[in-house]
């Protein structure tokens, strides 16, 4: 049984809150089976990077890139878009020192 989405997303902000990171909900979504986009901002390097959950062919649910950007406007260009066609989308941005992202699931392209 998979967690709520809402559940999903506190979980993850608490955890890098708990680690001395900044985690803020951006949007509000769809409490049961919203999707998820999270935005890593590293404070070192000022780098920033968008995480969206995908399926791979073998079920397994994956984080990606949906853009390849490292820059924030195209990562908020994106996240609008997002939006505006699926306005139950939920938006966790974290911001960390160490550019930690707190996903414990799989990452592909990190």
């Amino acid at each position: 049984m998979r967690l709520s989405t809402d559940i999903w997303v506190y979980a993850l902000l608490r955890r890098a809150e708990l680690a001395g990171a900044f985690a803020t909900l951006l949007r509000k979504g769809d409490a049961r089976g919203g999707a998820v986009l999270v935005k890593s901002i590293d404070r070192k390097t000022g780098e920033a990077r968008l995480w969206a959950e995908a399926t791979r062919k073998d079920g397994e649910a994956v984080w990606m890139q949906p853009v390849a950007s490292t820059a924030e406007a195209d990562l908020d260009a994106y996240i609008a878009r997002a939006a505006r066609i699926d306005p139950d989308v939920w938006v966790v941005e974290i911001e960390d020192a160490d550019g930690r992202r707190f996903l414990t699931e799989a990452v592909e392209g990190s």
